[in-house]
């Protein structure tokens, strides 16, 4: 884990999946008014939600399983943005060359994620032993 790193924002993982659920926001204004409600919200949501989980675990980084937790939490809702990816581009909401690219740039954070899930005893804050006589 490098030095510099002092909250869940400078994590490449977290700034990928915020630039990448920025870009979903601004593609889907653009959607059928009647996907509003449904397709809009649901792929808004959940890479918002990968965001979300990323900071959630970096300050449940105290207990491994936690920190594991909530990084798998991540590593789903990445996983329900490209079906929601899939589905904007079959319905034809998105052009192909869009979609895929943002098909790979899911697959990154994952791929992320996956390798901080792999390294989470890198990732967790190590207990300090007490003091001699201190509790």
């Amino acid at each position: 884990m490098a030095e510099h790193i002092r909250t869940y924002k400078d994590l490449r993982v977290y700034q990928n999946a915020v630039e990448t659920a920025m870009k979903i926001f601004e593609i889907t204004k653009s959607f059928p008014v009647e996907e509003r409600y449904s397709l809009v919200d649901q792929i808004r949501r959940s890479s918002r939600s990968v965001c979300a989980n990323i900071a959630e675990a970096w300050r449940k980084r105290r207990y491994e399983a936690a920190f594991i937790a909530k990084m798998s939490d991540a590593e789903s809702e990445a996983a329900e943005t490209q079906v929601w990816l899939e589905f904007s581009e079959k319905c034809s909401y998105m052009e192909t060359p869009l979609a895929s690219d943002l098909e790979k740039r899911y697959n990154r954070i994952i791929g992320q994620i996956v390798k901080m899930i792999r390294e989470a005893s890198d990732w967790t804050i190590k207990r300090q032993p007490y003091p001699e006589g201190g509790k």
